[in-house]
């Protein structure tokens, strides 16, 4: 398969060249696949496929029900939005519960038209108490290694993310015990600016959805924000829907961090690619109308918008550079949970792209080789 004439994304930068692949890999563009597949993305973008690191479900379906069957529905649903490949979040439930779900994944094997299950993000349930969100605080509990390696036994690895608010009990212990096996995440935490900063520097490496659930940019009290820009190690993820988070603070978080460090995130729920009404989401209710959605408290309860939505809302609405979205739609992400063969477009890698027009609409989808 060939893709001829489009802008294609190398990295910081699009440029026009030609996009070969040989069965499920990119591979050198010259003199290959002569007498293949070509698609004539001439006026066109290509972006590596995007890689969501956090979000719960879609089309009917979340992470936590822990089937099997609705995992494939999301991951065909994703795919054709573009999201290739998929690290979709459990809620905060009882271990039983997140048992089945990391079984689930465990067994998903995608087909041709679905994204690859490449992770699962553990969002809960070692939080703060004080900072639950749309989280169901009947389950919160202090961090525990033991319980998370159960789990990722029975997942076979799968975990590649995993919260703490790390003021609780024990978070230092378990942040030293498992920061060379995990991505650990800073969440939903009322955590001051010093214990965050020794977080980080114990090997926490993450950020989950800036802004939200955790203490504001202060002047006197900077909180984790900041401890979370000054190390260099640190990604941070944002959910850029045009909901949770006001356009002028995704642009300062991006000055903050630079681009290299921000990661995209769409904390779909399973009502995404569904219409309005009231949704299970861990248990709680969740009533959806029109992009938002929340509980009975009124929280912010994730989004009903997509990654390639958000990517969108980022460039069109908040003026953040395309490259700058692709690269944390992409490429950041692959990259925080360790994907080496995922988040861009050379040779080696999976074949995994998306061509957009120049009103960055959906032109067509490559699975791993396949045009959906």
């Amino acid at each position: 398969m060939r893709i001829v004439g489009g802008q294609v994304f190398t990295g910081n930068k699009f440029e026009r060249r030609d996009v070969a692949v040989s069965g499920d890999r990119f591979i050198e563009a010259v003199g290959a696949c002569d007498d293949g597949q070509t698609i004539d993305a001439a006026g066109c973008y290509v972006i590596p496929g995007l890689v969501d690191i956090h979000f719960h479900g879609s089309a009917g379906s979340d992470m936590s029900d822990g089937d099997l069957e609705g995992l494939h529905r999301m991951g065909a649903y994703e795919a054709s939005r573009g999201v290739t490949a998929m690290c979709p979040a459990t809620m905060t439930l009882p271990e039983d519960v997140l048992l089945r779900a990391a079984k689930a994944a465990r067994a998903y094997e995608p087909a041709a038209d679905e994204a690859a299950l490449v992770g699962i993000n553990m969002e809960g349930p070692y939080i703060s108490p004080g900072k639950v969100g749309a989280q169901n605080p009947a389950h919160v509990r202090t961090p525990d290694a033991e319980e998370f390696r159960r789990l990722q036994e029975a997942a076979g690895g799968l975990f590649k993310l995993v919260d703490i608010a790390p003021e609780e009990p024990g978070a230092d212990e378990f942040i030293a015990s498992l920061a060379s096996d995990v991505r650990i995440s800073v969440a939903h935490t009322k955590v001051d600016y010093n214990t965050a900063k020794r977080a980080f520097s114990k090997g926490a490496r993450h950020v989950t959805h800036l802004y939200n659930a955790m203490p504001g940019l202060h002047h006197r009290d900077p909180g984790p924000i900041p401890a979370a820009v000054e190390n260099p190690h640190v990604t941070a993820e944002i959910i850029a829907d045009g909901v949770h988070i006001h356009p002028a603070m995704v642009r300062l978080a991006f000055k903050l961090f630079g681009d290299d460090r921000m990661v995209l995130v769409s904390d779909t729920l399973r009502a995404a690619g569904l219409g309005d009404g009231v949704y299970d989401l861990g248990g709680q209710d969740v009533t959806v109308e029109g992009p938002v959605a929340t509980i009975a408290a009124g929280n912010l309860a994730g989004s009903v918008s997509d990654l390639m939505r958000c990517l969108v809302v980022a460039v069109r609405d908040m003026g953040i550079p395309l490259a700058s979205a692709v690269k944390a739609a992409a490429s950041n992400p692959a990259r925080a949970i360790g994907l080496a063969d995922r988040g861009a477009i050379e040779p080696g890698r999976i074949a995994d792209a998306v061509v957009l027009d120049e009103d960055l609409n959906i032109r067509c989808v490559v699975v791993r080789g396949t045009v959906l």
